[in-house]
């Protein structure tokens, strides 16, 4: 069996969906951060356990929950409250741990992005890769930019190739505004700050190579008005209707907000540098 961890704050719109989905297992826990909404009394009547800590960061806060919360099973899955585990997921899931040997101390997992109940497999680049399943002891997060990848890992990581459901805009266009604003910031500060070296663009480990990508790329003059165009032509994502026109528009104003905060930040730096020394105290 596996255990389930579910970061919450103000996620009374999705919650109930969510622990909907996983009524296959009976050691589901929200780790919350100080909702103030009716979170936590939907997860009551869901019988979850309840556990509060204050969020600093996705990493941090997934490894509090390694550390900290009463997990009765060896495997751990990581959802967020906007996410669905299906019925497909869930067996292969549970196949893949029951054949996994000792040297396996995780999983890789992929999501299928919905607005307005479509799939958005082109826009999205499906699959992308999210480190969420792993054996207790053996692997711990980090962060990178707005979101978490695998920290230190004992062993070989796996993929889990059947995929969740992610309905990332179930709270309309002004909060994800609102947050994407927030996490461009985030984005901005790592891919400045921690660019990983150029090599790891050909890495074959997406959760390697990903990183890479999107702190080089950025550097391209453009690049928010190319990501456009991959996402909505190169990659097909016009099959996808209107809400593949919205999701491309909106993701290349995301990474636009990452290049002028970048901007900012290296002429924040310059200017820094280029103040007067204090002078040495009078003496």
């Amino acid at each position: 069996m596996v255990s389930v961890v579910i970061l919450t704050k103000n996620e009374e719109n999705d919650i109930g969906k969510c622990l909907d989905s996983l009524d296959w297992t009976n050691d589901v826990h929200v780790l919350d951060s100080g909702s103030e909404d009716r979170t936590i009394e939907i997860a009551k009547s869901y019988n979850a356990s309840i556990s509060y800590h204050d969020f600093q960061s996705f990493g941090k806060q997934r490894n509090y929950a390694l550390d900290h919360l009463n997990l009765k099973y060896d495997w751990i899955l990581f959802l967020d409250a906007d996410e669905v585990a299906t019925p497909e997921f869930r067996d292969e899931v549970l196949n893949a741990i029951s054949q996994a040997d000792h040297k396996i101390a995780g999983f890789y997992c992929c999501w299928k992005m919905m607005l307005e109940d479509r799939w958005l497999k082109h826009c999205d680049n499906f699959p992308k890769w999210q480190f969420r399943l792993l054996r207790k002891g053996r692997a711990r997060f980090t962060d990178f930019g707005h979101g978490q990848k695998e920290g230190e890992v004992d062993g070989e990581l796996d993929y889990i190739k059947e995929p969740y459901l992610h309905y990332s805009f179930s709270k309309g266009w002004q909060e994800w505004m609102e947050r994407h604003n927030k996490y461009s910031t985030q984005e901005a500060k790592a891919r400045l700050k921690n660019c990983p070296p150029f090599r790891n663009i050909f890495n074959k480990t997406s959760s390697i190579r990903n990183p890479a990508l999107k702190s080089w790329l950025i550097r391209v003059p453009g690049w928010p008005l190319l990501r456009f165009l991959h996402a909505y032509f190169f990659n097909l994502g016009f099959l996808e209707g209107s809400p593949g026109f919205i999701y491309c528009v909106n993701m290349a104003y995301h990474e636009f907000l990452i290049y002028i905060k970048i901007r900012e930040l290296k002429r924040n730096s310059t200017s820094q540098d280029l103040l007067p020394s204090p002078a040495p105290p009078y003496k």
